[in-house]
């Protein structure tokens, strides 16, 4: 039976384990905050007490972290502090499941391959529903090799695997999806209140969009809407999906990267200015839809 070690519990990372879980998977996990860790213990998880703890021994390790630093930092540890690299066994699979930078991507990846480990950066794509219900999108980087070892673990998590290229390229494929899907939320959400403003109804207009040449995912999966499409978050007062301070954060590496290669990247500053001003209004833990109330005229 492989042994997972799954590190970072959170919103996405809490579903994925259950899921590696239901596979048949003996998982190990680990998460600073205690209580994320006892809700997996009741479902079948094997709690440690501390990242290398969990990692040992195992036969792949998965981490889901908020940024780069905290990848760099658990991987690499310091003069003070073992790092995965350090603790993990002889053929052990490094699956980083994180949306960062490409750079750091890159070196944890040249860290690990001079210690003979296979490293694959896995970013991914669907959301909370997505990794609940194990269809999401897994965007990788990594060698020949370290992708087909990960695939047929990402199977239990995902229903789209995609190798993008070598290390790192995992992330700049998930930022530029993300940064797309920014602009899409963002336009959509001003189609339908140009409507509304001058007296569409916006359930008729979105059904009318959707089949028409301005359809996109937004209009079909997540209308940002309030009241037109159930069980998303513009029906819950934005709560649930994918945090607008996320999306900030995806949206300031897409322009890292625009900087690093040169790009134009004019609709993607634009959506990013857009939502920091979004969150600074105090929405930063509300769903990224929520930019639809930015254009939203008072009645």
């Amino acid at each position: 039976m492989t042994t997972v070690a799954f590190i970072g519990l959170g919103n996405m990372g809490g579903p994925m384990a259950v899921n590696l879980i239901k596979a048949g998977m003996t998982v190990r996990v680990f998460d600073l905050v205690p209580a994320a860790m006892q809700s997996l213990a009741e479902q079948g998880a094997i709690t440690a007490q501390s990242a290398c703890g969990a990692a040992a021994g195992a036969d792949v390790v998965v981490t889901m972290l908020p940024a780069g630093k905290h990848v760099r930092s658990l991987y690499l540890g310091s003069e003070q502090q073992q790092g995965l690299l350090d603790v993990v066994a002889e053929g052990t699979l490094l699956i980083d499941s994180s949306t960062i930078d490409a750079d750091s991507a890159r070196t944890v990846a040249a860290a690990a391959a001079a210690k003979g480990f296979e490293f694959v950066d896995a970013p991914v794509s669907g959301g909370t529903a997505g990794a609940a219900a194990g269809t999401l999108t897994f965007i990788c980087g990594g060698s020949d090799a370290g992708f087909a070892k990960a695939k047929p673990v990402l199977e239990c998590m995902g229903a789209n695997i995609f190798h993008a290229g070598s290390a790192g390229a995992g992330q700049v494929a998930k930022i530029c999806n993300n940064m797309l899907l920014s602009v899409l939320m963002v336009g959509t959400s001003e189609a339908l209140s140009l409507g509304i403003d001058n007296g569409l109804d916006p359930k008729v207009l979105s059904d009318i969009m959707k089949v028409s040449s301005g359809g996109n995912w937004t209009l079909e999966k997540y209308n940002p809407c309030p009241g037109v499409m159930p069980s998303v978050p513009s029906s819950n007062d934005y709560q649930g999906g994918f945090m607008v301070d996320l999306m900030v954060k995806d949206l300031g590496l897409s322009q890292e990267a625009a900087l690093s290669s040169q790009s134009s990247t004019p609709m993607g500053a634009l959506a990013r200015s857009l939502y920091v001003n979004h969150a600074r209004k105090g929405n930063g833990r509300r769903d990224f839809s929520s930019i639809f109330e930015q254009f939203k005229q008072e009645k």
